[in-house]
C-alpha cells in the first residue's frame, strides 16, 4: 500500500527535493495535498503532474486565480485555514512541513490533533512553541520524524540507543559564506553575498541565517525539543565541508556521526520511509576525494546570533518566540536591502532585553508575543 503524503510548503527548496524522491519511488507514495504560499506557477506544474486531491494558497488572491487556471478536480483551499486542513486530512498518513517561518506552527499542532505523524523540516515549530508541541505529542500519541539534515543525523544516531546514554549533542555548521571572512569586512556585505552558500542549496531565509549562524541556533533550540536533552549539553563545531551532518556523544566518550553528501533528499527520504531505507539514484560518498575534514569553535563576536539562540533558550518561556519573529522581520528587511547585516543581531539583541518573558500554554498566548516583537522591530529600525 502507498503510503499517503500531504506536503506543506511544495514550491520551495525542501518542498520541490520532496518531490523528486516521490518521483524515485511513485509505487511508495501518493501525494494527496500540496501546500504553498503564493507561487502558483508551480503549484500548476505539480498539480499536472502528480494530481493531488487537495492544493492550499495562503494567499487568498493567489488560491482564486489558480481555480480558474486548472481543469483538473483538484479542490484548491486557501489561507491558514487550507493549510490546516491539508494538515489534518482524514486519508493521509504523513505531513510534511517545510513552509518558512512560525506560519507552520498552527498545522502542525492540528496535524498532531488529527493524530498524524510528522516530518518536520518547519523548524520554527519547535523554536517558537516547543513546549506546547512536546505536551500535544504526548498526549496524542504522535511522532516527529526530523528533516533538517542536522537533526535526521542525531535522529540516525540514536536508533538503538538508550537517551540517558547521551552525554551531549554536537551539531555540525559549515561556517556558511562568511566563515572565511574577517569581522570587519562583515559591516557591507550584500545580502547576494549572504545568499552564496558554500554547500547547500536552499531558500533565501535559511540561506541567511546560514551566513548570520541563527539558523544553527534555532537548530540548537530545535534539538533541545526533539531530543529532550538540556541546551547545554547541545555543541556547535564548524565543519566547512558538510560531511559529518552531526554527531552523539555517548557517557563511555564513544561518538557516533552520521555522515553523507551535502544533499537534502537524503534526510527527506529516510523521514518519508522511517523505518525503511530505500536506495537513492545519486552517487554516495567517496572517501578518497576528502583529504581531510576539519573542526573549529564558533566565532561568536563574528556570528552574534548564535550566542541569542543560546541565550533565548536558556531563559525559556516566550523568548524564544521573540527571538524568532525579531529574526524573521530583520532577514526580510535585510533581503530588502532596508537594513545591513549585523543589524540583524543588534536589534535581535535590543527587543530580548526588553521583553519580559513568560511561560506559555496555548497557541494564542504566543500568537500575542509574535505579533508584538514583529510591531516592536518595525517601529523601532532607523
Amino acid at each position: 500500500m502507498k503510503k499517503r503524503i500531504s506536503i506543506l510548503g511544495s514550491t520551495g527548496s525542501i518542498g520541490t527535493q520532496t518531490l523528486d524522491v516521490i518521483r524515485e519511488h511513485r509505487d511508495r507514495f501518493e501525494v494527496v495535498a500540496l501546500g504553498a504560499m503564493q507561487n502558483i506557477d508551480e503549484l500548476e506544474k505539480q498539480i499536472d503532474e502528480f494530481k493531488p486531491k487537495f492544493v492550499a494558497v495562503y494567499d487568498k488572491n493567489k488560491a482564486d486565480i489558480l481555480k480558474n487556471r486548472i481543469s483538473s478536480k483538484t479542490k484548491i483551499i486557501s489561507s491558514i485555514e487550507g493549510l490546516i486542513e491539508i494538515a489534518s486530512l482524514n486519508d493521509i498518513d504523513l505531513v510534511l512541513n517545510s513552509v518558512v517561518g512560525s506560519i507552520g506552527l498552527l498545522p502542525t499542532l492540528h496535524a498532531i490533533k488529527a493524530r498524524k505523524n510528522i516530518a518536520l523540516a518547519n523548524k520554527e515549530t519547535l523554536v517558537v512553541g516547543g513546549e506546547l508541541i512536546t505536551k500535544e505529542l504526548e498526549r496524542y500519541n504522535v511522532n516527529i520524524i526530523p528533516v533538517d539534515s542536522e537533526h535526521s543525523a542525531i535522529f540516525q544516531c540514536l536508533q538503538g540507543e538508550k537517551r540517558e546514554a547521551i552525554s551531549k549533542l554536537i551539531l555540525t555548521a559549515s561556517g556558511g559564506p562568511f566563515n572565511n571572512w574577517e569581522l570587519e569586512n562583515l559591516k557591507d556585505v550584500t545580502y547576494k553575498e549572504a545568499l552564496k552558500h558554500p554547500n547547500w542549496s536552499m531558500g533565501k531565509k535559511i540561506s541567511i541565517d546560514s551566513a548570520t549562524l541563527m539558523n544553527k541556533g534555532l537548530e540548537v533550540i530545535e534539538a533541545k525539543w526533539l531530543f529532550d536533552i538540556d541546551v547545554d549539553k547541545i555543541e556547535v563545531v564548524i565543519h566547512p565541508q558538510s560531511i559529518i551532518h552531526s554527531m552523539v556523544e555517548f557517557k563511555d566518550t564513544s561518538v557516533i556521526a552520521q555522515l553523507g553528501l551535502p544533499d537534502m533528499r537524503l534526510p527527506i527520504q529516510y523521514a518519508l520511509t522511517y523505518p525503511k531505507r530505500l536506495e537513492m539514484k545519486s552517487p554516495g560518498l567517496n572517501f578518497m576525494k576528502y583529504n581531510s575534514l576539519t573542526f573549529n569553535e564558533p566565532d561568536y563576536n563574528k556570528f552574534p546570533c548564535l550566542r541569542l539562540a543560546y541565550d533565548a533558550m536558556k531563559i525559556g518561556g516566550t523568548m524564544p518566540c521573540v527571538l524568532n519573529a525579531a529574526n524573521e522581520v530583520l532577514v526580510n528587511l535585510f533581503l530588502e536591502q532596508k537594513i545591513k547585516f549585523f543589524d540583524i543581531p543588534y536589534y535581535i539583541e535590543k527587543i530580548m532585553d526588553i521583553h519580559e518573558p513568560s511561560n506559555y500554554n496555548s497557541y494564542e498566548e504566543l500568537l500575542e508575543v509574535d505579533i508584538w516583537a514583529r510591531e516592536w522591530i518595525t517601529k523601532n529600525i532607523r
